[in-house]
């Protein structure tokens, strides 16, 4: 393998080296304009794979070049009612600024969408900021749209409330 090769692999969370680059990757996106701007807290840094451990649908992928890690996939499994089939959304989804515009966003994608497709799942999902003009653009190259099941009714919208 060339020190430019892409690895995309599923993280075993019972890994040492996995769970630190999960931080890590995860760190650097938190610290980011269109992550949360801050770095992750010490609670967070010290709860977070043990609670990615234990929540029951965790699925996480690693995108390496060559041995640096350069990309983060967080998802989680979900279930439509509609389709009555189980779904996957993509909760964090980070390429770092070296790896940008290098195609590692498109691969990492492709292998979160073949997994779920292996595992049944009826469609992806993400949120994305309306303003990360950059992920926008690799999500729509990707397939992704705003959700609309009624044309009738509008596009899909995403709130939250914080408890």
């Amino acid at each position: 393998m060339s020190s430019d090769a892409i690895t995309i692999l599923e993280a075993d969370l019972s890994r040492e080296d996995h769970g630190a680059t999960i931080l890590q990757l995860l760190d650097a996106y938190s610290r980011d304009p269109m992550g949360d701007g801050a770095p992750l807290s010490e609670n967070t840094r010290r709860t977070l794979i043990p609670g990615l451990r234990a929540h029951p649908t965790t699925m996480i992928f690693l995108a390496y070049r060559g041995s640096e890690p350069i990309g983060l996939a967080i998802c989680f499994r979900g279930f439509s009612t509609f389709a009555a089939r189980p779904l996957l959304n993509i909760h964090d989804f980070y390429v770092a600024a070296a790896g940008r515009g290098t195609g590692i966003g498109r691969q990492l994608l492709a292998a979160v969408e073949k997994r779920a497709r292996e595992i049944g799942c009826c469609k992806l999902t993400l949120e994305v900021l309306e303003n990360n003009r950059r992920a926008l653009t690799v999500y729509h190259a990707a397939g992704f749209k705003q959700a609309t099941y009624q044309p009738e009714a509008g596009g899909s919208l995403f709130f939250t409330k914080p408890l």
